[in-house]
């Protein structure tokens, strides 16, 4: 029997990477009550998602987007380079339309919001597992209507850490540029959101989903 034909001889093999044990745990409960889906694996970061989706065999990933030391946008990117074969499944807090994009770009096959309900989101683990896609109607509304992320990788990176107002500075030498590039790149990012100042730009990108 070959490797993919042993995977599919089995129920769905789910990992879980979310930063909230009890939304892990409920999400584990849940989805261990259909009878052709089994977790296999749960985490509460990004960094161990590819490791354990290469231990466990791992069919579809569940991922939370926001998780401390790697996120789930990250993490998905890993696994589509390391493990194309495995599905990703985002499933997240914050319905942010620049998030839906920025998912599908590092490589997920779906995009749902928490408070999905249960039979749904065993739906949407199913048809990702076979190749197909999942996305929150609403959410995919919104992200026609808001258009792509304006930010390039850079400005994204100089606003996401502006928005502590860690000054101009203490950014530079965190991404190895000088200040005046990060002013340059703050600009072209305020300039873009049409906020006012640095702080009210990340305001605006994070709401967005940009950062």
């Amino acid at each position: 029997m070959s490797g993919a034909e042993a995977r599919d001889a089995g129920p769905i093999r789910v990992l879980l990477a979310d930063d909230q044990a009890l939304v892990r745990g409920a999400l584990a409960a849940l989805l261990n009550l259909e009878p052709d889906i089994e977790v296999v694996a749960q985490t509460g970061d990004g960094t161990n998602v590819v490791a354990l989706a290469e231990e466990h065999r791992v069919d579809v990933a569940l991922l939370d987007i926001q998780m401390p030391l790697m996120d789930g946008l990250v993490a998905a990117g890993q696994l589509r380079s390391r493990l194309p074969e495995c599905k990703v499944l985002m499933v997240t807090t914050f319905d942010r339309p620049g998030y839906l994009r920025a998912a599908f770009e590092a490589g997920a096959s779906g995009f749902l919001v928490k408070d999905t309900p249960s039979s749904e989101l065993a739906a949407a683990v199913r048809r990702v597992h076979v190749g197909g896609r999942v996305v929150d109607p609403s959410l995919a509304a919104q992200s026609l209507m808001h258009g792509a992320n304006p930010l390039t990788e850079r400005e994204r990176e100089v606003l996401s850490r502006a928005q502590s107002g860690a000054p101009v500075a203490q950014i530079a030498a965190s991404l190895h540029l000088s200040a005046g590039t990060v002013r340059n790149h703050l600009s072209s990012a305020i300039g873009k959101t049409g906020e006012a100042n640095r702080i009210a730009a990340a305001h605006l990108a994070r709401e967005q989903g940009w950062i």
